[in-house]
């Protein structure tokens, strides 16, 4: 409990003590009745003393109709007919009403900053001999950090010493853990569990992944849903008109009805008066997205603000990048094509060749190979600039490379049928075969795009750099429906603008990239979405959305996650909006009294935010 909610507990009490004694004074005792007031007067400043002075201060800024000066209104106007205790009695409950409302916002923030708990409190930083524990802000590039299991990783690095597992389930939402080793990058906000680790800083805390991804939180409540800024206005027109309406309940009547009491239309006016206020909607709808966002966290996605968790309830085109988005961007051989020897000899013979080369695709031979390299066969090693390579391997001639390297030593091939990268080997004069290196298409993109047109989005389309060839056969796995491929930045805007115009009125258009190219498109679509675990800076700095664990499949949960809070947030509308005009036509006729004003005000409203903290629950 924050200490602001521990004063208004402490006034709460206080207050009820001093309420029950007038309450005795003047029931129990039955001694003057002034003594009573005066006693009631002191339990009313004490409860309402705060929401008078909200009245008055706001009144004196420019802002009139607001909350405060209803119940205030409400409650003045309850002593002047007499009714003192219902007024103390309606202060006391909306104070106790308003504890509640500060308790589920308070236990709401904590759910979300339990889940985005990632910053760390100190680094351990190598100086000669010893360690040093510093603040993150304090290390910089090229500092040596030791961290120990139990500790959470200070910064983005290099390991340098030691392997271990790390829990990234806050970071990314991964639930199993990551296993790293001398050589592995590693992200701030992890928490080591096995070994220690020496790891080299490669970012600044300022520039770190946990940084950005805390600044990504801490905006999240800075921007405001169109639902949102419809409550707002709502009750700047609502407020006048229920006072208004008040007024006129509790002068016409009077002078129309014979026989009508002053003080009994007045009552009922006051009551009207407390009904009519609006917390329930302008405490709730906020607060109904802010339980969606945190839902959204909690599965690794990140939400920059309210306006786009509700722009994604209407996403109806979603465009996307290629490689390293619906592709893992890994290059993996993907097809092994021999000539005349076996794969694996095929695969030696290649992986040796590249055996030196730190080239993606020479990577990616070396681990399809998976066995360790005697270098010490090798030799001779020479790199033939946009063609291949040739070296020397157990005394023979070897070379792998395109098709430029075999028509340079005279060696004719066979062209593969698959699309992608294509490595032929030669060994002592002989065409061996080929290799097919293509990036690999991530196990949940298909699925992905298939919920997505469940949940109705219209239509899928792919902008990529790429060839032709390739986009066209990873849209065709995937059953995407549309494809532009070869296309510079400049050109991908382009298209997304001409895409923009083809949606409905309502509809939003949705962009998924992970490049820093992808930038002015992830800036200028409805809805940017970033994967942000491989994603650039400039990616994740552009978009609106970030997906934290790489995975398509959690966009169409996040549009369900969206759609279920929009729900939640309609709810409390019609909820909210129903009961104050039942209870207001029920006060109209003098049928309800102070009392079910209050629960129309301050019930309907604990009830309302009930129901939004159930989009905190995914």
């Amino acid at each position: 409990m924050t200490k602001k909610m521990k004063k208004r507990l402490y006034r709460i009490l206080a207050g009820g003590v001093v309420f029950a004694a007038a309450l005795i004074v003047e029931h129990g005792l039955h001694l003057d009745f002034n003594i009573a007031l005066i006693i009631y007067l002191v339990a009313y400043l004490i409860v309402g003393g705060d929401v008078i002075r909200n009245a008055v201060r706001n009144i004196m800024g420019g802002q009139v109709f607001d909350e405060n000066f209803l119940m205030g209104i409400a409650t003045v106007g309850a002593f002047f007919v007499g009714d003192c205790a219902e007024a103390v009695a309606v202060m006391l409950f909306y104070q106790v009403g308003e504890l509640f409302q500060s308790y589920a916002v308070n236990r709401s923030r904590k759910s979300i900053s339990a889940l985005m708990d990632i910053r760390p409190d100190y680094a351990n930083k190598k100086q000669g001999d010893s360690i040093v524990k510093v603040s993150p802000e304090e290390v910089a590039v090229g500092d040596i950090l030791l961290v120990k299991p139990g500790e959470r990783v200070p910064l983005d690095g290099i390991v340098r010493k030691g392997d271990s597992t790390l829990d990234t389930k806050a970071l990314t939402g991964e639930s199993m853990p990551r296993e790293v080793a001398e050589g592995s990058e590693i992200i701030s906000g992890c928490i080591n569990l096995t070994g220690v680790l020496e790891i080299e800083a490669t970012k600044e805390y300022g520039q770190s992944t946990v940084a950005k991804i805390l600044k990504l939180v801490e905006s999240q409540g800075d921007k405001k849903a169109k639902t949102e800024n419809f409550i707002t206005k709502f009750a700047r027109y609502y407020t006048p008109v229920v006072v208004i309406l008040a007024v006129l309940l509790a002068v016409i009547p009077s002078l129309l009805i014979p026989g009508a009491a002053w003080s009994d239309w007045i009552y009922r006016a006051l009551s009207f008066l407390v009904i009519s206020c609006p917390c329930a909607l302008v405490i709730s709808i906020p607060l109904s997205f802010f339980g969606g966002l945190g839902g959204a966290s909690k599965c690794g996605v990140l939400i920059k603000g309210s306006n786009y968790l509700e722009a994604l309830a209407y996403s109806e085109i979603g465009v996307f990048d290629k490689t390293g988005t619906l592709t893992k961007g890994q290059f993996r051989v993907v097809q092994v094509n021999p000539e005349g020897c076996s794969e694996e000899e095929l695969l030696l013979t290649a992986a040796y060749c590249e055996g030196y080369s730190g080239h993606p695709i020479a990577v990616s031979i070396r681990e399809a190979y998976g066995k360790e390299l005697d270098l010490s066969r090798l030799s001779d090693v020479e790199e033939v600039s946009g063609h291949g390579i040739r070296a020397v391997l157990d005394g023979k001639a070897a070379a792998a490379g395109n098709e430029k390297l075999m028509k340079q030593l005279g060696v004719s091939v066979k062209k593969p049928e698959a699309v992608g990268s294509v490595i032929y080997v030669v060994y002592d004069g002989s065409y061996m075969g080929s290799l097919v290196i293509a990036d690999v298409i991530k196990e949940d993109a298909a699925e992905a795009l298939k919920q997505m047109k469940s949940l109705g989005v219209k239509r899928t389309v792919m902008l990529t750099g790429d060839a032709k060839a390739v986009g066209e056969a990873v849209a065709e796995k995937l059953g995407v429906d549309q494809v532009y491929a070869e296309l510079l930045p400049a050109d991908k805007v382009e298209k997304m603008d001409a895409l923009m115009t083809e949606k409905s009125e309502k509809g939003k258009l949705f962009f998924v990239g992970d490049g820093m190219n992808d930038a002015p498109v992830l800036a200028g679509a409805d809805i940017g979405i970033a994967m942000g675990g491989m994603g650039s800076d400039a990616a994740i700095e552009a978009a609106d959305v970030v997906i934290m664990t790489d995975e398509p499949s959690k966009i169409p949960k996040a549009i369900r996650i969206a759609r279920r809070t929009l729900g939640i947030v309609r709810q409390n509308i019609v909820f909210a909006i129903g009961v104050k005009v039942l209870v207001l036509i029920l006060a109209a006729f003098g049928l309800a009294s102070m009392w079910a004003a209050v629960f129309a005000d301050v019930g309907v409203a604990v009830i309302a935010i009930c129901n939004a903290i159930r989009a905190l629950k995914v």
